[in-house]
């Protein structure tokens, strides 16, 4: 799920999931499925879980360490993180 294409698609099936409630639930209940049916493609085998942030909870998602770095490496790009995740009133 990479590329200016894919991000379009998610970003549609973002805002449809906020429109319609049948959507988002069979969005949570069964990602893979829709997502695929969205135009999205997911690799075989792969697991999509889908959790909303409300108010009161912020899901942060820690990536999968990356396989190809020393720690070393690691050290120089701790700090380096660049970004903002904002709700109505947190930015992280």
């Amino acid at each position: 799920m990479v590329g200016e294409d894919s991000a379009r698609a998610y970003g549609r099936v973002v805002a449809k999931a906020w429109s319609d409630d049948g959507f988002k639930a069979r969005l949570m209940a069964d990602p893979v499925a829709v997502l695929q049916a969205e135009g999205l493609a997911v690799p075989p085998g792969l697991t999509v879980t889908v959790l909303e942030n409300t108010p009161t909870r912020y899901t942060l998602v820690l990536p999968a360490r990356p396989t190809d770095l020393s720690d070393d490496d690691l050290d120089e790009a701790a700090g380096g993180w660049c970004g903002c995740v904002m709700s109505s009133d947190f930015c992280l």
